[in-house]
């Protein structure tokens, strides 16, 4: 167990994902158990980016759907191709006029979306369904067939079983609740924010070239962000890497006052944020 498990972070970690033990292990469990991984933590903490390095290190096809508002099961599941219909339609209404409903909803008029895909496909893939809690309650509610049972219901076409079974990773930045049918069917890990040597690591492993020394400044400096209540949109580890980035393309070698103030906007994309944060020299200090 040792063995795979150490196996498995060191493939995430060749993936750029730099993982915790608890993260490894949790990833590890769910995939051998197949069961669905429901990711919760803040925006910008590498949910997303945990199924993708999964995809990776598992050597399995990443489908990815994006939840959002108004999200259905059109665009989630399937489509039928309509004007393909209709074309068949008009051809026999020309020819015997024989053209039954069945015949209109077969198998060469579906069209796949993310979740049909994902489970009709030959080769296991991973489905990252992607902030879940953008959806509605309904579509939630929708989608408890495919996580307990591996399968969904077409009304015109019928049930489809998995041919292979999807390793399922959901994210959610927690901006509504979700059910506990949903909870209950899922195998769970929080992520916070990274300490800061983890984040020096991902910094240096996602930015080659970049002094390790600068690297902890910036780290430093993040993390007295998120801990700022003067900052309302806490910079994520996407806006750590911005900010790292900006720094090496300017040459700087050390974080100080000027080279803070003039690149604070790749770590902090609220301009109240900056504005408060700039016009306080002691605060821009404990940042260095």
């Amino acid at each position: 167990m040792r063995e795979a498990l150490n196996q498995l972070k060191q493939k995430l970690n060749d993936e750029g994902y730099i993982a915790d033990d608890n993260l490894v292990t949790t990833l590890y469990v769910a995939a051998k158990l197949n069961r669905p991984l429901l990711i919760e933590g803040a925006a910008g903490v590498g949910k997303t980016e945990v199924a993708k390095a999964a995809a990776r290190a598992f050597g399995r096809e990443l489908v990815r759907l994006q939840c959002y508002e108004g999200l259905d099961e059109s665009k989630a599941l399937y489509e039928w191709n309509y004007q393909k219909q209709l074309l068949a339609i008009q051809m026999g209404n020309q020819g015997d006029g024989r053209q039954s409903v069945k015949d209109l909803f077969g198998e060469e008029y579906l069209l796949e979306r993310p979740l049909l895909k994902s489970i009709r496909s030959e080769a296991p893939v991973v489905l990252l369904i992607d902030e879940i809690d953008k959806s509605d309650a309904e579509f939630e509610a929708f989608l408890l067939e495919l996580l307990s049972e591996m399968q969904v219901t077409i009304p015109e076409y019928g049930t489809v079983r998995a041919r292979s079974l999807p390793f399922i990773v959901l994210t959610s930045n927690h901006t509504r609740p979700l059910s506990e049918a949903l909870r209950r069917r899922c195998a769970y890990l929080f992520l916070e924010y990274p300490g800061t040597e983890k984040e020096v690591a991902i910094l240096t492993s996602r930015l080659p070239g970049l002094d390790e020394a600068l690297a902890a400044q910036v780290a430093r400096a993040v993390a007295r962000l998120r801990e700022s209540e003067k900052v309302t949109k806490k910079p994520s580890v996407a806006e750590s890497l911005d900010w790292a980035s900006a720094l090496m393309a300017l040459g700087v070698d050390e974080l100080d006052d000027e080279s803070c103030a003039r690149t604070i906007g790749f770590a902090l994309k609220n301009n109240d944020d900056i504005r408060e944060m700039l016009a306080d020299d002691d605060f821009i200090r404990s940042l260095i």
